[in-house]
């Protein structure tokens, strides 16, 4: 009766656990056989990660080359990934966002969010190389390379999710702690990149002056971060409040 019934709880914490919790970027691969990247790095809050090759040797600039990849909100929701070349937070970034259009295609398109509010589609200070959208398996995945000005190291990151797009628009998203802490500082040659570490100001490479007419999704920074631990602890912490152990004692 007990193996029974702890094989029970075993089976319905699992399906609790969400395969985007319990997989690590080392462990994803792509669709596409040409997506690989030399680093990764699973991001410390809303289930999101980050792959990424830089280049700083091409030629007319240096590329970085990345796959950003989160649930969204909800089936209908929005993801977003952004380079901020002036600040640690949402405002200022250069951002890729991506959605399903109206026909239920994953698209990603870029914006500058230079101020809180409503999001305008716009030109994004740092060159786009190109970019694409895949979404499956309730996981939206951006792809995109970005010409980068000469001589960065660091890069400061801000990511995002959101529940609604309403005519192409991205809504405003949640203002939970998850969502207020959701940025980073980026090394871009580093096998072993610091996502959790603080942002710091004016540390990402400094490209051309960029439109001002677009406004920004977002949130005042700030909140803490959710470093996300592998799924057999999650169970065990479950099941240890339940008064069982699944190591027998």
């Amino acid at each position: 009766m007990a193996a029974t019934t702890l094989l029970l709880l075993i089976a319905a914490v699992a399906l609790l656990i969400s395969p985007s919790v319990s997989l690590t970027c080392t462990s994803q691969t792509f669709s596409r056989s040409a997506a690989k990247f030399a680093n990764c790095v699973d991001l410390p809050t809303l289930k999101a990660y980050l792959h990424w090759t830089y280049d700083p040797t091409a030629k007319p600039d240096p590329t970085l080359s990345v796959a950003f990849v989160a649930p969204p909100a909800s089936p209908d929701g929005w993801v977003a990934w952004a380079l901020n070349p002036t600040a640690t937070g949402m405002v200022g970034s250069q951002a890729l966002i991506a959605f399903k259009d109206a026909n239920g295609s994953a698209v990603v398109k870029t914006y500058n969010l230079s101020s809180y509010g409503p999001v305008v589609e716009s030109a994004i200070s740092y060159g786009v190389l190109r970019k694409s959208a895949e979404y499956s398996g309730g996981v939206m995945r951006i792809f995109a390379t970005l010409a980068l000005p000469v001589g960065g190291a660091d890069v400061n990151q801000v990511w995002q999710v959101g529940a609604t797009v309403t005519d192409g628009v991205p809504a405003k998203h949640a203002f939970a702690p998850d969502n207020l802490g959701s940025k980073s500082t980026l090394q871009l040659l580093s096998k072993s990149p610091a996502a959790g570490k603080a942002p710091a100001a004016g540390k990402a490479p400094a490209p051309a002056p960029a439109p001002t007419s677009a406004t920004a999704i977002g949130a005042p920074t700030g909140g803490s971060s959710l470093v996300k631990g592998g799924g057999l602890g999650l169970l065990h912490g479950v099941l240890v409040l339940l008064g069982v152990s699944i190591f027998g004692f």
